[in-house]
């Protein structure tokens, strides 16, 4: 693997913190890449940790880089890594991504950090923007390591696949002509040797566009978020690669978390529902419009922020919150 050495982040380097580039496997044998963020006074600690991932088809360089190195600056060794599949990490075809193989990579971050000699074993969480924030809470579901969650801003991207946005395309006929365009699809890419891409984010937003996307497009297609690397930046997923979401539900098994779990979202994101189905899913309680928490469960609505808000907007990621969390629990 040719691994970037230089500071190619879109976010400014804290000098807090010592940063280097890190690979481990997970058990499907693919090599991820990650950056890893370690705090300046740390030496001969044994330190929290946390596995950063997302959003869905962005990069470590982006919104997951500036979580895990903020976090850092404040007493957590945190690493940032690019799912399997997608940026520096490993796995063909490209441009893929998969339920079970994403869950498993924030478990196999796990298995690294647990492995560290800095890190306490007892004391790892994980933390998923955007559609990683599903997989993450996938992952507290099966791993029983992982002692904290976080989801922000998160996308539940098996249902918003099978059903479109706020479910409005929720019928057999719509999820059939999504199945065929794949299966023709697949005909296709296996007679050319290629995989064809959907393409990321438009590059011109037409006026009449719905507001996330014009946000989306203020992200990725601007320097504020550009990566040559990310995917939403430039050619988007494969075509194919939405065919495991379509037929695997994500979160099957999140009412039976025993950790703690926090979930953030913006009051004015498109998406916020996303996050009261998963919180409703933990805790059997129905919570709209409000912040709520329900044992160990806490759905923390940010006033005034959306979507892609949580991404980089230092103003409306309640970092404070995030670094009493964790504290709380990875102990």
């Amino acid at each position: 693997m040719q691994l970037e050495q230089s500071w190619d982040k879109v976010f400014a380097q804290s000098d807090k913190v010592d940063h280097t580039k890190v690979t481990f496997k997970n058990h499907f044998g693919i090599t991820l890449a990650a950056d890893m963020y370690i705090p300046k006074d740390s030496a001969g600690k044994k330190l929290p940790a946390i596995a950063v991932s997302g959003p869905f088809g962005a990069v470590k360089e982006q919104s997951s880089g500036l979580y895990a190195q903020t976090l850092a600056e404040r007493g957590f060794l945190t690493i940032a890594f690019d799912p399997s599949f997608t940026g520096e990490s490993g796995g063909e075809p490209r441009y893929m991504n998969s339920p079970d193989i994403n869950t498993e990579d924030f478990n196999a971050a796990v298995d690294f950090l647990a492995n560290d000699d800095r890190v306490n074993p007892d004391a790892i969480g994980i933390l998923g923007i955007c559609g990683w924030g599903g997989m993450a809470i996938n992952a507290a579901a099966i791993d029983t390591r992982i002692k904290a969650t976080v989801a922000s801003t998160m996308y539940d991207m098996s249902r918003v696949t099978a059903n479109n946005y706020n479910d409005a395309l929720d019928i057999a006929e719509a999820r059939y002509r999504s199945r065929k365009e794949i299966s023709d699809q697949r005909t296709i890419d296996f007679k050319n040797g290629t995989q064809a891409l959907a393409g990321g984010v438009i590059d011109s937003v037409p006026d009449q566009a719905p507001q996330f996307i014009k946000d989306y497009h203020a992200y990725y297609k601007t320097p504020r978020g550009y990566h040559k690397r990310s995917l939403n930046s430039n050619g988007g997923w494969a075509k194919t690669a939405s065919a495991s979401l379509l037929n695997t539900k994500l979160l099957a098994y999140a009412n039976e978390i025993v950790s703690p779990v926090l979930i953030i979202h913006g009051a004015d994101a498109h998406s916020r529902y996303f996050s009261e189905g998963a919180f409703e899913k933990m805790t059997g309680k129905h919570v709209e419009n409000e912040s709520a928490t329900v044992g160990n469960k806490e759905l923390l609505i940010i006033p005034d922020a959306n979507h892609v808000d949580l991404y980089d907007n230092m103003d409306k990621i309640p970092f404070d919150k995030l670094e009493t969390f964790y504290k709380d629990n990875l102990k």
